[in-house]
């Protein structure tokens, strides 16, 4: 079988790989604004942090194509359950993408002191890969959001500027649950997209606990309170409001989600809005994390 370059790229999820930029962004400005920051160091740290969702992506892929739950999904394609790549080439790029942030990692930690990372790390990466591997994999029991904003969110900010500053400050936590919320919204989306082969699948997400309703409900909030985390940031710098230019865009996403809801009760029909959400929601979560930097970094 020939795995594409083109379908390895696409199986990598570009569209999900800004939930790594961001953080990296913002805690690599939050120790720009304290005169603390070394340019080669905030690299690595992206490095481990893009290493990181790629390799789960990967991992997400395999464990779910070997399972037999992406079969009827309504999201892009797969690569093992369409069988553009077998379960062991998959593996096997999940197993090099998380060494490749492992040796990234490492040597981060080994250049700055910082030995108790290791530990983050070792988990960071276990986390990845029983979101949907192992026996019990906690993304088919409703976890999969709190996962994703304490790794993508709280993690691999503070984890940033702590490494290049070697401190933590207040306005750093309200900068990191921003960005983790965007990151958790644009797995809501997901979930909420595949909320019915999920259901038949035997997938437990968050979605499908609440039920289609109440998870809207919970989206618009999470979408929407990242504004508020920039105007707590905007205490310690004011130009942190810049990132607040995505609030009708977030609005809009909240809308558009609610809608898409009534459109299926009333007609039946498949998630008719969710793919332009998607895409929209990565763009303004991407855009949300870079002015969040910039303002912190001004």
């Amino acid at each position: 079988m020939t795995t594409s370059a083109s379908d390895w790229i696409a199986g990598a999820r570009p569209r999900t790989l800004w939930t790594a930029i961001s953080p990296v962004a913002v805690g690599t400005a939050s120790a720009a604004a304290l005169g603390s920051v070394e340019v080669s160091f905030a690299l690595i740290a992206l490095v481990v942090a893009l290493s990181l969702q790629i390799g789960s992506n990967y991992a997400n892929d395999y464990s779910d194509g070997v399972r037999g739950t992406d079969v009827d999904r309504i999201g892009p394609d797969r690569l093992v359950a369409t069988g553009k790549a077998t379960p062991s080439a998959v593996k096997a790029a999940a197993i090099v993408s998380f060494a490749v942030g492992a040796l990234a990692g490492l040597f981060l930690v080994v250049a700055t002191g910082t030995y108790w990372l290791l530990a983050v790390g070792a988990l960071a990466i276990a986390a990845a890969w029983t979101y949907t591997g192992s026996n019990r994999p906690y993304g088919y029991d409703g976890w999969g959001e709190v996962s994703v904003f304490v790794f993508f969110g709280l993690v691999a900010t503070l984890g940033t500027m702590y490494v290049l500053s070697g401190t933590i400050t207040w306005w750093a936590v309200p900068a990191a649950t921003g960005v983790g919320l965007y990151a958790v919204a644009m797995l809501m989306v997901n979930n909420i997209r595949d909320l019915e082969t999920d259901t038949a699948a035997g997938k437990r997400t968050l979605a499908v606990k609440l039920g289609s309703f109440r998870v809207r409900q919970l989206f618009a909030a999470v979408v929407l309170l990242p504004v508020l985390c920039s105007i707590l940031v905007s205490f310690a710098h004011p130009w942190a409001l810049l990132s607040t230019v995505v609030a009708l865009p977030s609005l809009y996403f909240a809308i558009a989600v609610r809608v898409d809801g009534a459109m299926q009760e009333k007609a039946g029909a498949p998630p008719a809005t969710l793919k332009t959400v998607f895409a929209g929601l990565s763009a303004v979560g991407l855009v949300y994390g870079l002015l969040l930097a910039l303002g912190i970094a001004i």
